[in-house]
């Protein structure tokens, strides 16, 4: 079974590394960009067959080690 956790810094957080490749993306010609705001990706792969249990552990996971949830949040997306 394969998993996606989603970490993203929540709204009113600044984001310097954001603030920096929006530059970054200006500077090359990119046109368009209003903003940009970084985030964490986290693809694992499971044993088992319990979504339930293994979305529940993935959210233990992300509240302990994956997220600082006092400025980001996460979203954990488990595919069967």
């Amino acid at each position: 079974m394969k998993a996606r956790v989603t970490v993203t810094l929540k709204n009113g957080i600044l984001d310097p590394q954001g603030k920096a490749i929006e530059g970054a993306l200006k500077s090359l010609g990119v046109n368009g960009i209003a903003s940009v705001r970084q985030g964490k990706v986290f693809d694992i792969e499971l044993n088992g067959a319990d979504k339930a249990k293994a979305e529940e552990a993935l959210k233990a996971a992300a509240d302990k080690l994956l997220a600082n949830t006092v400025i980001e949040n996460y979203k954990v997306e488990v595919q069967g």
